[in-house]
């Protein structure tokens, strides 16, 4: 059963779906008709934002804000604001990839200690809706229980990288001797909740955001695996640079890593 919180957490996110749904599908006769889609995209992020907004607003009046177009907005309850990324992976969406997703997360701040009690990630292409809160699991669907997976070695592992252009060339060129499979997806946040799933083994990123990872990092943690910063440092959302995988391979990952 869900909570009350993470119902309304769901709530807001499937029915900004719907609304990317749409616009994805006139991207993609855009795309088709060369006339450009950066204008549109930026306008879909900006009235998805408003929407998740609104309607979490409804829900918790008093809660504030984190948001990738908005910044930052207070609430009048200081130790509970929303942390939400509209459209994570902009760019695939703007050449009519499909593989992208909303992200939202609850931050809850006491004694100035701050920490991810829920997160929802909903990825609208395959309508799969993820959800966890802290200390109670993850899931996907409502009925699937996340777990990462338990491959131990990087020659039968999947990896995923950030943003090539933010990557030390080292690290690309140590992964590629290690025959692992690497792939650049373009979006972090359903990279994390894939990571948590089993179906990728270990992500790795530079100049990260707090709302790319927050629910996606909730979830890694809820379903068994592990984040540092890619030196071993420990992590944190407002880490500029992330390490998550199966705690099978973080300690061969975070070598691998460091010796770049």
């Amino acid at each position: 059963m869900s909570s009350p919180l993470l119902n309304v957490m769901s709530a807001a996110a499937l029915k900004a779906g719907k609304g990317l749904m749409r616009d994805f599908g006139e991207v993609d006769q855009l795309q088709i008709s060369k006339k450009g889609t950066a204008n549109f995209v930026t306008q879909t992020d900006v009235r998805t934002e408003k929407l998740l907004q609104r309607e979490l607003s409804k829900a918790r009046p008093d809660y504030g804000f984190l948001l990738e177009e908005g910044g930052e907005v207070p609430g009048k309850d200081p130790a509970h604001r929303w942390i939400i990324d509209p459209l994570d992976g902009t760019s695939n969406f703007i050449h009519a990839m499909p593989y992208f997703c909303i992200s939202i997360a609850l931050e809850k701040t006491i004694a100035g200690k701050s920490e991810i009690v829920a997160g929802v990630i909903y990825d609208p292409i395959h309508n799969d809706l993820y959800t966890g809160e802290k200390g109670k699991g993850a899931f996907l669907n409502g009925n699937r229980r996340l777990n990462v997976s338990s491959r131990k070695t990087l020659e039968h592992a999947m990896l995923a990288a950030g943003n090539l252009r933010y990557l030390p060339k080292e690290h690309l060129e140590k992964v590629a001797h290690c025959e692992a499979t690497m792939r650049y997806f373009g979006a972090a946040a359903l990279d994390l909740a894939n990571l948590a799933a089993g179906r990728l083994d270990a992500c790795w990123y530079y100049q990260i955001q707090p709302w790319d990872i927050a629910a996606g990092l909730l979830f890694v943690q809820e379903a068994g695996g592990m984040f540092t910063e890619p030196d071993g440092k420990p992590a944190t959302i407002y880490s500029k640079s992330l390490l998550a995988s199966n705690s099978y391979l973080h300690p061969s990952m975070h070598k691998l890593l460091s010796k770049a």
